[in-house]
């Protein structure tokens, strides 16, 4: 399993370095999630723009996170999501629960525009 966890400051940036987030990969990116999704960082950026195909696996270990942050308020942006992937939020109603990015750096400015308003 590929991926790195990287940090701007506050903000925790995720980057999966695989073509599929399914039930393959979705057990160690939970546990990872879980180390990195707390109450002390001020958004999590999760770039998937190496994802090809994500299964109901997949989109639970995204939904964990959101768990894990929603009572403190903490933004979840996924960066470079294909439309194959995006299709998936929608059938199962979960998009609205995530703001969508074409890069890492556009959800940065984004962040951080909504952090100082």
């Amino acid at each position: 399993m590929k991926f790195t966890v990287d940090h701007d400051d506050n903000v925790v940036i995720f980057t999966l370095k695989e073509q599929r987030l399914d039930s393959s990969t979705a057990p160690e990116i939970k546990a990872e999630l879980l180390i990195v999704c707390q109450p002390t960082i001020s958004a999590l950026v999760v770039d998937l723009s190496r994802v090809d195909y994500a299964d109901s696996s997949g989109l639970s270990a995204l939904l964990l996170a959101y768990r894990q942050l929603r009572d403190y308020n903490i933004p979840i942006a996924l960066v470079g999501v294909r439309e194959t992937v995006r299709n998936l939020f929608r059938i199962s109603q979960m998009e609205w629960l995530f703001g969508f990015y074409p890069t890492v750096e556009v959800a940065m400015q984004e962040l951080q525009a909504q952090s100082s308003s």
